[in-house]
């Protein structure tokens, strides 16, 4: 099991929206969330930075091929085409990266 986490920004006339979609994730998504490997997936909002956190755990074995299969989900890519809008990325970003991933630094169980 790998730990993951990442931030992003969120345009601030868009958290009502935002907040509002994810009350209610589609639930293809969701399945598809899981037929990727990840669990135990969480966005944590930061205001009024208007900044998101995301984190969760993925259990596969080949996280690019998981990434690659939900990125090709039209489902998947229909969310993110309603949801991407609302997010402001981060301009320190690595390329090819939406989401900006962080390292860890600590855990403890």
């Amino acid at each position: 099991m790998q730990r993951m986490g990442m931030v992003i920004g969120l345009a601030p006339d868009k958290v009502a929206e935002y907040r509002r979609l994810h009350a209610a994730v589609w639930p293809d998504v969701l399945a598809m969330i899981s037929a990727c490997g990840i669990r135990n997936y969480s966005i944590f909002l930061k205001e009024p930075e208007n900044l998101l956190f995301g984190y969760w755990e993925y259990h596969g074995a080949d996280f690019a091929a998981d990434a690659a299969k939900m990125a090709a989900d039209p489902t998947t890519q229909a969310w993110w085409a309603v949801c991407m809008p609302c997010q402001a990325p981060l301009p320190t970003r690595k390329d090819g990266e939406w989401w900006a991933m962080m390292d860890e630094v600590f855990h403890h169980d």
